[in-house]
């Protein structure tokens, strides 16, 4: 019997999600950037494994870069995450609490069939991100490609770096992204942002994200760059986050909050494949 899976998006960043609690699955790193080849694999972004949760929580949940390499957390996942237990019957409740490599998370499944996330408290102080410095600034200079750019950090369970742009078509994404995310300053490497604010309740972003490259969307980019905005005294509490995959709407009080994210989570398809 091969391994059974199914196909999920959210705004295009799409996943492959596997239930690791209904059948037996060990991937090695190879066999995980096997499945996520969009040539000779299913192709995906991220893979999500689903599993038994080691504490109190309702689940699990660990993810996996297109590279094979375990991180601590992805949004549009999340999301996913929460429609696909749900839809399978795994369990009944509209909110669940899941463990991941980053801390625990809150999903919460709305009548309009979207998923609200809760994200956590965004980490501000360089070893929590981690980022190399001396101390916590709200910005600070990176030398990318012999040049010196100014840039926000912090960490969404992850770590984000965010430029604010003019305009977001020509944001050096493809030029900047791989130099950021293995900067030297970023010990677990970095997911690179380039936001354009339109109006204080609306921004546009583009995200390189580690081990993906440039995804059409991703749910941490987007409360990195709407918290960075809101710091920036630029955007308000609750903001519109335009991307190229579709909208996710992202809210943010301020320091010590929790930021809270509401977008879609798309079933594609079921199926099996032989390792």
């Amino acid at each position: 019997m091969g391994l059974r899976f199914t196909k999920m998006h959210g705004l295009g960043n799409d996943f492959i999600v596997i239930d690791c609690i209904n059948q037996s699955v060990s991937l090695s790193s190879k066999q995980l950037c096997s499945l996520a080849n969009r040539h000779f694999g299913v192709g995906c972004d991220q893979i999500l494994l689903v599993e038994t949760a080691k504490g109190h929580a309702d689940f699990c949940y660990r993810i996996f870069n297109a590279d094979g390499g375990e991180v601590e957390q992805c949004g549009n996942g999340a999301r996913c995450f929460a429609r696909y237990v749900h839809y399978r019957g795994m369990t009944q409740k509209n909110e669940i609490c899941v463990e991941t490599l980053g801390g625990l998370i809150t999903l919460k499944l709305e009548l309009s069939g979207e998923v609200t996330v809760n994200m956590g408290v965004p980490q501000f102080e360089p070893q929590k991100i981690p980022f190399i410095a001396k101390e916590r600034a709200l910005t600070y200079m990176l030398d990318i490609n012999n040049k010196q750019i100014e840039v926000s950090v912090l960490s969404m369970g992850n770590p984000h770096v965010v430029q604010i742009v003019s305009n977001i078509n020509d944001a050096p994404v493809l030029l900047e992204g791989a130099a950021i995310e293995c900067h030297s300053r970023f010990p677990r490497r970095a997911n690179a942002g380039y936001m354009q604010v339109i109006n204080r309740e609306h921004i546009q972003l583009r995200v390189y994200e580690r081990g993906a490259g440039e995804t059409l969307a991703c749910g941490t980019g987007a409360c990195a760059a709407v918290v960075t905005g809101i710091n920036h005294g630029l955007l308000e509490s609750r903001v519109k986050v335009s991307t190229r995959g579709g909208d996710l709407i992202i809210l943010w009080e301020g320091q010590y909050h929790p930021v809270w994210m509401t977008g879609p989570a798309i079933f594609v398809f079921d199926g099996e494949i032989e390792l």
